[in-house]
């Protein structure tokens, strides 16, 4: 770690990160504690093709910092974590990989409770779970909570219907032109939603193979990845990776409400007044994505699935 390293960490108020190197399985991973004030700090892992180990640094670090922001706001007895696997999941993916990432989560003696997140799904979790107790959303029939994706859309939809009545005077979305930018897991379940609620969804997504599933499914216009900032729409919800609101797209936004499920949307903390400044509603991520987080913690607390549900619900009074 060098002395930059520690200069990030101490910005972003972390109070451990550690680097995981697997010569065997080919691991090479970031785990990321923000805080454990409140209690273990809980956070998925998630598996990307990093340009740089500072971009996957800068990454985890803004990922678990709102982790934290994420469980205190929902009332969760948990701190903030989050961790990065640097490789292409579509061809580094192996056991060996996910045991030795299971082997540094258990070194942590329980301070950090993994999870799935993007391109992790509950059968790598699964393997995890081989090599330590401390993970959440494995397999129903192992005793987990399952996949989260579909809470984490209910709270999303639940906050998009909150602003819509902020915004509009109801929180009906019929005729609402709703565009959904990154339609995988979660962005899929969400449009389920939006459409059985009366709402036009657009979508648009760099992965053209979701996209042709997705029309196989559901009656939604198509938007070019490179145009989804662009497009008229009454709810822009980014679906995808983060720092998607930016310098550059903010002022292209042609809509009155922007809430999505990607974590970190704001690149930088003052991009929320640029939205303010253009009377663009924004819900912030880490309130109505939470309900993922709200989906696991049941494992830990032992509230039911019913519980679980009309909390992510209460999402739409946050």
């Amino acid at each position: 770690m060098t002395t930059d390293t520690l200069s990030k960490m101490v910005s972003y108020g972390h109070e451990q990160v550690v680097f995981c190197n697997d010569k065997e399985s080919g691991l090479r991973a970031i785990i990321a504690i923000h805080s454990t004030l409140l209690g273990p700090a809980l956070g998925g892992l998630r598996m990307w093709p990093y340009p740089s180990e500072e971009a996957a640094l800068y990454d985890v670090l803004r990922l678990s910092r709102g982790m934290t922001y994420k469980a205190a706001i929902s009332d969760l007895a948990l701190g903030g974590g989050k961790a990065v696997i640097i490789g292409d999941p579509k061809k580094d993916k192996n056991k060996k990989l996910f045991e030795a990432f299971g082997r540094y989560v258990d070194s942590l003696g329980g301070r950090y409770i993994t999870a799935e997140d993007v391109n992790i799904d509950v059968h790598d979790v699964d393997i995890i779970r081989t090599k330590s107790k401390h993970v959440v959303g494995t397999d129903r029939n192992l005793g987990g909570s399952g996949d989260p994706s579909p809470f984490t859309a209910l709270g999303v939809f639940m906050g998009i219907k909150a602003t819509a009545k902020n915004v509009y005077g109801s929180d009906s979305l019929k005729g609402r032109r709703v565009l959904i930018q990154g339609v995988g897991s979660v962005g899929a379940k969400l449009a389920h939603s939006l459409i059985s609620d009366g709402a036009e969804v657009l979508v648009s997504d760099i992965d053209l193979d979701r996209i042709e599933r997705l029309k196989k499914e559901l009656p939604v216009e198509v938007v070019s990845h490179d145009k989804y900032a662009s497009t008229p729409c009454d709810i822009f919800s980014p679906c995808a990776l983060g720092a998607i609101l930016n310098d550059q797209t903010i002022p292209e936004l042609k809509c009155r409400v922007v809430a999505g499920g990607a974590n970190n949307q704001l690149e930088r903390p003052e991009h929320a007044k640029l939205l303010k400044q253009r009377d663009i509603l924004y819900a912030p991520d880490y309130v109505i994505n939470a309900g993922g987080l709200i989906s696991v913690f049941r494992e830990i607390s032992g509230y039911s699935q019913i519980e679980c549900e009309q909390k992510v619900r209460g999402i739409y009074n946050t």
